[in-house]
C-alpha cells in the first residue's frame, strides 16, 4: 500500500518572519476598484496545490485535501474552516473530522449573487482564536481559490489590519487566489469600512 503524502507547501520558520515583510508587512490603504483588483489578481502566477500555507500556520486548499483526513493530521492541523459547508462532494461536519478538530462551516455559494460578508468577521474570528491558541487552521472551499480565499483576505484585514491589496499580495506570494467579483466587491466593501475606522481611531 502507497501511503498519500499531503501536498502542500509549507514555509519554515526561520522564513516566516521575513515572508512576513515586504507586501505583508505594508499597511498603507488605496482601496483598489474592481477593475483594479482583477488586474492585480490576474497578474500572479497559477501554482496551486491542495494546500498552501499562506500565513504562518495558516494553510489555504481545496476539497481535495479536505478529504484527506490523515493527511491534515500529519501537518498537525487542528481546525477546519469549510466555506463550502453542505455543498456537492464537500464533506465536513464535527462528525467527519472527529473530536481531535474544532470544524466551522460557511455554506456559501460561489456565485457573485451571495452575499459572503455576514461571514466575513465569524469566520476571521475563529481562525483567529485557533492560531491564538497554538493551533493550525486548514481553510477550504472547492477549488480554494475563491470562496475560502476570500474569507483568509477578510481574516488578514480585520486582525492584522493590512489592507485588501496588501492581504492579496501576501497571500499570492504562497497560492493563485481569485474570487468573484461579488466577493471582490463585498471586499472593497470591508477594505472601505476597515479604512474609515482606522482613521476615527487615529483622531
Amino acid at each position: 500500500m502507497v501511503r498519500h503524502e499531503p501536498q502542500v507547501s509549507v514555509s519554515n520558520t526561520e522564513t516566516e518572519e521575513e515572508e512576513k515583510k515586504g507586501p505583508c508587512a505594508n499597511r498603507t490603504w488605496e482601496t483598489p476598484s474592481l477593475p483594479e483588483l482583477e488586474e492585480v489578481l490576474h497578474s500572479a502566477p497559477r501554482s496551486c496545490r491542495h494546500g498552501d500555507e499562506v500565513w504562518p500556520n495558516l494553510i489555504l486548499g481545496d476539497m481535495f485535501m479536505s478529504h484527506d483526513k490523515l493527511g491534515l493530521w500529519q501537518l498537525g492541523v487542528t481546525h477546519v474552516l469549510n466555506a463550502s459547508h453542505g455543498k456537492l462532494c464537500c464533506k465536513g461536519s464535527d462528525d467527519f473530522y472527529g473530536t481531535t478538530v474544532k470544524y466551522y462551516g460557511v455554506p456559501a455559494n460561489d456565485l457573485p449573487t451571495f452575499d459572503l460578508s455576514p461571514f466575513f468577521h465569524p469566520a476571521a474570528e475563529f481562525i483567529h482564536q485557533a492560531l491564538t491558541s497554538g493551533g493550525k487552521v486548514f481553510v477550504h472551499c472547492a477549488v480554494g481559490v475563491s470562496r475560502s480565499a476570500a474569507l483568509v483576505l477578510a481574516y488578514l484585514m480585520i486582525h492584522h489590519h493590512l489592507s485588501l491589496l496588501s492581504s492579496v499580495r501576501c497571500v499570492q506570494q504562497k497560492r493563485w487566489i481569485f474570487p468573484n467579483r461579488g466577493f471582490l466587491r463585498q471586499l472593497i466593501a470591508l477594505d472601505q469600512k476597515l479604512q474609515g475606522e482606522g482613521s476615527n481611531e487615529a483622531k
